[in-house]
């Protein structure tokens, strides 16, 4: 039947998937009481259209900023779908950004409202106020029920809006907008300074899950389930994790936090996820560290498994059928690992996991393909909105983010810098126009600050970032996220920086994989009473030097790590040492670890 609206918003493409699909199951999400409920596209549209319709009656107008703080939940969703249905502009903030943090995003992005998701998120919002006289109402999607002066919850903010009266204004709203209009600001984490509000416009968003599916159609065309886990503040999960699935018609679960991940799991079985790497290194490192402690025969058959995982790569990642012996070899290295391995991990069911917002290593990749999950690695930022380049499913290549998405140019500059151009490409920064107008070539090409270089198919290699490129005091530009990849190809290396900016030779922070060092040790018979007492051990010292030997053998003489420390916890958003989305913040890293830093460049 006749689509009833033209597909220039993603509030318009939803108004006409839930006319498509109607009673059918659109999320699961876990209720208190710990059973997973389904809503349907029908039961989300009540709730968009209830609370566009209390928005509406609070005076919000077109082009109005709302901010939205909260974790990963379907009314992240219903409040999202209401607010850019009646054009006005979403303000995402990360959940677990400070009230410091949310005062800057509300006060710069003249927000008039703000969306709240538990009681603590209320709370900084309510701090955040005090200096913004300009934010009106918070909206809680907890009930609190607490008379707090200009706190309403979700609930009762959709029931008042179900009684309002002009029910055509929603689509009288939805019609008129532009696809040049903004539909959102994202404050990037900015390793540096202020972060600055990238407005990201209707056609962007658009234009992007459009440039998605144009990837491989085939593909994405059977019913699939996804787990929502990243946080829907960062423009990769908003954009694959919800757009996507929304204009392609697929089912969403939201997983209840990070720390139930491997628990979600192994519940929802998904068939498709977007994700960090950080995630796929820890499911990697944890499985190592298991087979480090495991009895020799079964750790035999898992290294036999493991050899017949990487000769099944050829197959896989350039999608051709196993024939004859190696296909017996395989199904039996299925029959005996890879399907326990993946049932255990609740990836059985898993077809597509999509890796972005950092460089995925080549192990890492390799270990899930090898076994038959098909690890796509794609590249972009929040100022693409973000996919710029993909791997295709039917032709793989670790080690690279892909081919660029179709109606897009990448260009290498004379200094290596991606350039690019296309669709996804956002408006600018908000109220910043000479930090836009920096953002772009003459000609019109975003300067991404990433390094590359394309390869004979077209494939794109991300090769460092221009601003952490190390100078060394030789004058030698070493980039150190490709050094860093090499080294976490260690199954004993967790998370590593690689330090050497200004100094005569490279060195590295270590963070060891303590699970697999730890099984080591005792097989080692070391006795150790505490971390800090393992890594200081003379035979654990040795085991990383030829760990880190062995990982960097390739690289040119400036490029050897002369010295390194071990550390003893793990770098982790909550202590500072890395963004959101798990970068690494080097100047933290560097401030933070200052002393160990200089005991590895003794005075001469």
């Amino acid at each position: 039947h006749m689509a009833k609206f033209e597909e220039t918003s993603m509030g318009a493409i939803f108004q006409n998937r839930v006319q498509e699909y109607g009673d059918r199951t659109l999320v699961m999400y876990k209720d208190s009481n710990g059973t997973w409920r389904e809503i349907s596209w029908n039961g989300i549209n009540e709730m968009v259209r209830n609370l566009a319709y209390y928005l509406i009656s609070k005076g919000i107008q077109p082009g109005d900023k709302v901010a939205l703080f909260s974790p990963n939940r379907y009314e992240w969703w219903v409040a999202d779908l209401a607010i850019l249905s009646i054009g006005a502009v979403n303000v995402p903030i990360y959940a677990t950004n400070s009230v410091a943090e949310c005062s800057y995003i509300i006060g710069n992005s003249d927000s008039k409202t703000c969306f709240a998701g538990t009681r603590e998120h209320m709370e900084k919002i309510i701090e955040v106020r005090k200096n913004n006289p300009n934010l009106g109402e918070i909206i809680t999607f907890d009930s609190i029920n607490n008379g707090i002066e200009g706190v309403i919850d979700l609930k009762e903010a959709m029931e008042q809006g179900s009684h309002y009266e002009k029910k055509e204004e929603f689509e009288a709203r939805l019609k008129p907008i532009k696809m040049d209009d903004t539909a959102t600001i994202i404050y990037t984490s900015g390793t540096t300074g202020n972060p600055k509000g990238v407005m990201l416009t209707h056609r962007n968003f658009v234009s992007n899950v459009n440039q998605l599916y144009d990837v491989d159609p085939d593909f994405l065309s059977p019913d699939h389930l996804f787990l929502s886990f990243l946080p829907l503040a960062h423009v990769l999960e908003r954009t694959v994790g919800y757009y996507a699935p929304i204009f392609l018609g697929k089912k969403v679960a939201f997983a209840e936090d990070i720390t139930k991940l491997l628990e979600n799991f192994q519940e929802i079985r998904p068939t498709f996820i977007v994700s960090v790497p950080r995630i796929y290194e820890k499911v990697h490192a944890g499985i190592n560290a298991k087979v480090s402690d495991a009895p020799p025969m079964k750790k035999a058959i898992f290294n036999w498994a493991m050899s017949v995982a990487r000769d099944n790569l050829p197959y896989i990642c350039r999608n051709k059928p196993r024939k004859g012996m190696f296909a017996f070899k395989y199904w039996l290295a299925d029959r005996l690992v890879f399907s326990k391995l993946k049932e255990t991990l609740g990836m059985d069911r898993l077809q597509g996991a999509i890796s972005g917002g950092g460089p995925l290593s080549v192990s890492d990749a390799e270990f899930f393909l090898g076994m038959g999950i098909r690890i796509l690695e794609g590249y972009g930022l929040t100022e693409t909105t973000p996919v710029v380049t993909g791997n295709r499913p039917t032709f793989i290549k670790p080690g690279t983010v892909g081919p660029a998405v179709k109606d897009t140019e990448i260009k290498i500059a004379e200094n290596s810098e991606i350039l690019i151009k296309g669709p996804q490409v956002m408006k600018g920064y908000y109220k910043n126009e000479e930090a836009t107008k920096e953002a772009f070539t003459d000609d019109g090409f975003f300067k991404s600050g990433d390094t590359g270089v394309i390869d004979e198919d077209g494939y794109l290699k991300i090769t460092g970032r221009l601003k952490d490129i190390l100078i060394t005091s030789g004058g030698k530009n070493i980039s150190p996220q490709n050094i860093e990849n090499s080294l976490q190809a260690s199954t004993f290396i967790e998370q590593v920086a690689v330090i050497g900016d200004n100094r005569k030779y490279l060195s590295a922070l270590i963070v060891p994989a303590f699970e697999t060092l730890e099984n080591w040790a005792k097989d080692q018979g070391i006795q150790f009473k505490d971390r800090k007492d393992l890594i200081s051990n003379e035979k654990v010292i040795r085991l990383f030097e030829t760990e880190i030997e062995d990982k960097t053998k390739d690289f040119a003489r400036v490029e050897q790590i002369k010295k390194f420390k071990l550390l003893d916890s793990e770098w982790s958003q909550e202590t500072g040492e890395l963004t959101p989305t798990m970068k690494l913040k080097r100047r933290v890293i560097n401030q933070k670890y200052a002393e160990e830093i200089e005991s590895m460049y003794p005075p001469e």
